[in-house]
């Protein structure tokens, strides 16, 4: 895994994104890093994973204070996100469990 967390998850979500688009190409999904949260001072990146035909969202963090781990929900692009986030160790996620997250929630 590489040094930089943003990195590999941005490459994991490049990778569940290319398989979506071969196999559901009515789902696809538009991914966005933000780094708003760190320009204001808040140490943590965030990714989006966005379905605009159903209008649902995945929101993952990677917060400097939770070192290799990962936050995420599930939202809609309507609503904020709450603080009910989940986690799991960053090495637990792969380009496979975002596949299947795409899949299912926004499928």
């Amino acid at each position: 895994m590489s040094e930089d967390p943003l990195k590999t998850l941005s490459d994991m979500a490049s990778d569940a994104h290319a398989r979506v688009q071969a196999t559901h190409q009515h789902i696809n999904p538009v991914i966005e890093v933000r780094r708003g949260m760190r320009d204001s001072g808040i140490p943590a990146d965030v990714m989006t994973i966005d379905c605009l035909r159903t209008r649902r969202r995945i929101t993952l963090i990677l917060h400097d204070r939770q070192p290799g781990n990962l936050l995420y929900q599930f939202v809609t692009i309507d609503n904020e996100v709450g603080n009910d986030f989940k986690q799991m160790p960053l090495s637990d996620m792969d380009a496979g469990t975002l596949f299947a997250w795409i899949e299912e929630y926004f499928g």
